[in-house]
């Protein structure tokens, strides 16, 4: 029993991450109706970032936190208005092919910059004692991922139910022409979701950083399993991309722990596959009016 929950709590772990990239997958679909595959870049982006200002130039924690953050967050704004906003017939097809290049150009510059070696990054707290739980060993740093991402969670669900600028994104989701008329801005509000998403991507990066490392290519596979996430919990739906991300780090922690380690990064796909297949709009697929 012991051992079972082990390997849960290792899999909601690593969930609540992948709930978050897909959190911000959402908040840029729901916007926008786009699939930002950039969005691992930013999660690498965060915690090299992060491991610069902390451990390069030794800020402290929590100011290298905010400002690594921002300064993604700043990096996704330019994305819309440099690569994006400029193009003539913004066909969804042209604007995702724009969005892989950016990927790659990011993890080019970043390869240039940081080099290919993994860096170890400091936990956000200085207490290294596991807390017990039945006999599994829950690191403090989980936590912290686990709270984070429950705060960041709240906090976008009463941003959009309760201000005018998330009531304003939700109309531009609904239908932007029909916003602009109303006299919504509704280019701000793209704007907006682009520094969200890409803030979004910069936390995760942040807080898996201490338990994973962080690396030039560490965004490729996080942005892929957090889009896996997304369509499994419904693209749109912000409470199903933690569901989704949940389900997927459990089923990806069991497999490895009764299985093998070989499988590990096959299980998202897999779980893509027979989502699309079985239910395509997801456990809690939004309609066509999108939704929470």
């Amino acid at each position: 029993m012991s051992e079972f929950l082990q390997f849960f709590l290792t899999g909601v772990t690593t969930g609540a991450i992948y709930g978050l990239i897909a959190l911000g997958f959402n908040v840029l679909y729901n916007a926008t109706d786009l699939i930002n595959f950039a969005q691992g870049e930013w999660v690498m982006l965060g915690g090299l970032g992060f491991y610069t200002l902390s451990v390069a130039l030794g800020w402290p924690l929590v100011a290298a936190f905010a400002i690594a953050v921002v300064l993604v967050a700043v990096l996704g704004l330019c994305l819309e208005r440099i690569a994006l906003r400029p193009v003539k017939k913004p066909e969804p097809i042209t604007l995702i092919i724009i969005t892989v290049g950016a990927s790659i150009f990011l993890r080019g510059v970043a390869m240039r910059l940081w080099g290919k070696d993994p860096y170890s990054v400091p936990a956000l707290t200085a207490s290294v004692k596991p807390v017990r739980v039945l006999g599994a060993a829950l690191m403090p740093q989980s936590l912290w991922i686990l709270g984070i991402v429950v705060a960041l969670m709240t906090g976008l669900h009463l941003f959009a139910k309760r201000t005018l600028s998330g009531k304003a994104m939700e109309a531009c989701a609904i239908h932007r022409h029909a916003a602009w008329i109303l006299g919504i801005p509704s280019e701000r509000m793209v704007l907006l979701a682009f520094g969200l998403s890409a803030a979004l991507g910069a936390v995760g990066g942040v807080i898996i950083a201490p338990i994973t490392m962080c690396s030039y290519d560490m965004g490729t596979m996080l942005g892929l399993k957090g889009f896996c996430a997304a369509m499994l919990g419904g693209l749109g739906s912000h409470w199903g991309a933690a569901l989704g991300g949940v389900v997927l780090g459990v089923l990806e922690s069991l497999g490895v722990g009764y299985f093998s380690s070989g499988i590990k990064d096959a299980i998202a796909f897999l779980v893509l596959l027979i989502i699309l297949m079985v239910r395509p709009s997801g456990l809690l697929g939004a309609s066509a009016v999108k939704r929470f």
